[in-house]
């Protein structure tokens, strides 16, 4: 896997080893980060990366010159691989890694009045009731606000939704088996 664009372009990252992650392809982050850039600049935004497995697209983010991007990963082995990746391209700054469950790690950055430009979930496919839950909670957090991007990635096989609480679809990308949801709050 490698970095597509920016500061860190064409670097290559690790990936959790084993059947648990699912690394958003290189094919599939750069048409997200093409429709991100169409909406608004990437330089200076705040992202939120749940569920990130290897981080793939919050250190594509930092790549880009986003100023903060928030991890959110409950395995221990994907939060060093985050961990290691950060390391080895030696970004010291701009990030946090969250190594607990999504709901909990939601909880406490909605506490402590973080508010994000992007926020990219992408749960297990076989765990539809996170995109529910997760996207429920975001819906009602003030991490996002109107002008925030939610966006999921799942299977084409799951539609998450047109509407989550406050948060309504605009637009849906299918590539292969995957799709890229995008909502705001309204």
């Amino acid at each position: 896997m490698r970095i597509i664009s920016g500061k860190y372009r064409s670097r290559q990252i690790q990936t959790v080893a084993g059947d648990d992650v699912r690394p958003t392809s290189d094919k599939l982050r750069e048409t997200l980060f093409n429709v991100v850039a169409a909406a608004r600049p990437i330089e200076d935004t705040v992202w939120l990366d749940v569920y990130a497995g290897s981080g793939a697209v919050g250190i594509e983010a930092l790549s880009r010159g986003a100023r903060q991007v928030y991890f959110v990963e409950s395995s221990k082995k994907a939060a060093a691989v985050i961990r290691k990746n950060l390391a080895v391209l030696k970004i010291d700054s701009g990030w946090e890694v969250h190594e607990r469950d999504a709901d909990a790690a939601l909880r406490r950055l909605d506490s402590q009045a973080i508010a994000c430009d992007v926020c990219f979930l992408d749960p297990p496919y076989a765990a539809d009731e996170q995109y529910e839950n997760t996207l429920g909670f975001l819906s009602q957090s003030q991490m996002i606000n109107p002008q925030s991007l939610v966006i999921a990635e799942h299977s084409k096989h799951f539609d998450p939704g047109d509407q989550v609480g406050a948060l309504a679809r605009f637009r849906k990308l299918k590539q292969g088996d995957a799709v890229l949801s995008f909502y705001r709050k309204e």
